[in-house]
């Protein structure tokens, strides 16, 4: 007998709190647009014009993901890639004026889904959750 107790495990009770916080993205987000997806478009909406590179870091996606997700973006017609005109090898990314409308109309969908997630605790305790999700970030 071992004293593990799987119920127990940070990472067990964070990916069940995480397939309740997606089902209610899913739910509530416009758009037909994926968690990634709206993860570029709000930090775009944010930070404007921005490297492809830069933009992976400001949202925690290796360079894999975060090409495959603009490349998605960019046949939907929401984000646009251009060449850096001052390095080549540099692929800047924006937010196409679709792209900010479609953006801009899910921004209220966005705070739903937050107020949602964190709907079994007080404001206090969510204040809480905040601070150590940062710490351990």
């Amino acid at each position: 007998m071992t004293s593990y107790v799987l119920d127990d495990q940070i990472g067990f009770l964070l990916r069940q709190v995480t397939q309740r916080h997606t089902t209610i993205f899913s739910q509530l987000m416009g758009d037909g647009l994926t968690p990634m997806q709206w993860a570029v478009l709000a930090k775009l909406l944010e930070i404007g014009r921005t490297s492809q590179t830069a933009l992976g870091r400001a949202v925690y996606m290796d360079a894999a993901t975060v090409k495959g997700t603009v490349d998605r973006l960019v046949v939907r017609g929401l984000v646009l890639r251009l060449q850096d005109a001052e390095d080549r090898r540099k692929l800047i990314v924006d937010l196409t004026e679709q792209g900010r409308e479609t953006t801009l109309r899910n921004l209220d969908a966005a705070g739903a889904i937050t107020r949602e997630t964190l709907a079994p605790l007080d404001d206090e305790e969510a204040g809480q959750l905040f601070a150590l999700l940062g710490k351990m970030r």
